[in-house]
């Protein structure tokens, strides 16, 4: 069977995605060059040919599976309905109860920015856009008069905290706090800093 020639895009993509896979299984001190090569069945040089060294497939690694994230996110935010359901979507889905994958890989990526500065570029970018996507909504949603926040950067700020702690409790430290447990602090956070009560929600709104 002939082999489908990739392009440097397409080539350069699937060593991205192989390395986010490699790294989730291994962690990025024991992933080598030789690991996201062999995953593919290509080369050791290949993968160098495409980036030079390993902590530049590690940075980039990580930068690509953001960009991944903030793209779902816009999606999410960018809806036609109201900003409360939006945000509740958004939420809902970056919380390590949801649907969003990779928190073993980000957790593993906050560990390593302490020494690797590229990576440590990456992990912030993500953290500032993420931070300030939220924010947006919720003046959106104050502005319309759907709930009330006096400080939506500090809101949002307050909340990816929370979102981020309970990923590292449930992701590294099995039955420190159950999955439903988790859901409701979110809900519950959520809420009180939206200054929202379960007698002001709709049933569809909650």
């Amino acid at each position: 069977m002939a082999r489908v020639r990739l392009s440097v895009a397409e080539r350069r993509e699937d060593l991205l995605r192989a390395a986010i896979e490699q790294i989730e299984a291994r962690g990025v001190a024991a992933v080598r060059i030789a690991d996201v090569a062999s995953a593919l069945g290509v080369s050791n040089a290949l993968v160098l040919y495409h980036f030079a060294t390993k902590e530049r497939l590690v940075a980039d690694a990580f930068a690509f599976a953001a960009e991944a994230d903030l793209a779902r996110l816009r999606k999410l935010l960018g809806r036609r309905t109201t900003a409360l359901r939006r945000l509740r979507s958004a939420v809902r889905w970056y919380a390590p109860t949801g649907p969003a994958k990779g928190w073993r890989l980000w957790i593993e990526g906050w560990a390593v920015s302490l020494r690797e500065p590229a990576l440590r570029d990456v992990a912030r970018g993500l953290d500032r856009q993420w931070k300030a996507a939220l924010a947006e909504v919720i003046a959106e949603g104050v502005a319309a008069g759907e709930f009330r926040c006096p400080d939506p950067a500090g809101t949002a700020l307050r909340l990816t905290a929370l979102l981020d702690g309970l990923a590292v409790q449930l992701t590294s430290y099995d039955g420190a706090v159950s999955r439903a447990r988790a859901q409701e602090w979110v809900e519950e956070a959520l809420d009180r800093e939206l200054g929202l009560g379960a007698q002001t929600l709709s049933p569809q709104e909650r």
